[in-house]
């Protein structure tokens, strides 16, 4: 019997996230971007625990990251669509980074993940996180 996790947050990219680069897939430089959105409004899920964040994404979903709390050293969150949704990074004890495309509350979503954070990692620096 193993042990259960609480999901804080389950879900896929923010809509706004679609929406705004399927416009700008209107122009023929802005393709790309609206296939990339595309891909990350099939595919990309995110699952936040109270043990650990989860990202499955790529083609098909078949990539899946999954990163306890006390390997995060530093987070950093940056707001996209006037602050509606955001991308976060974190950066893990081995150098390596994981990033949160188009989190829905990134702001909530960035707290809770912090608060966790800084009690499962002593190295993890307050200040750094902004």
């Amino acid at each position: 019997m193993g042990i259960r996790e609480e999901v804080y947050f389950e879900g896929g990219p923010h809509i706004g996230d679609l929406i705004i680069n399927i416009l700008i897939g209107l122009t023929i430089v802005g393709i790309p971007l609206t296939v990339g959105a595309i891909v990350r409004a099939l595919w990309l899920r995110f699952r936040i625990t109270d043990r650990r964040v989860s990202v499955t994404g790529g083609w098909m979903g078949r990539d899946r990251s999954d990163v306890i709390y006390s390997e995060i050293v530093k987070i950093v969150k940056v707001p996209r669509g006037i602050g509606l949704w955001g991308d976060m990074v974190l950066t893990l004890r081995d150098g390596s980074r994981l990033e949160l495309r188009a989190v829905p509350k990134f702001r909530e979503v960035y707290d809770y993940i912090t608060e966790r954070v800084t009690a499962k990692n002593p190295n993890f620096n307050a200040a750094a996180k902004k």
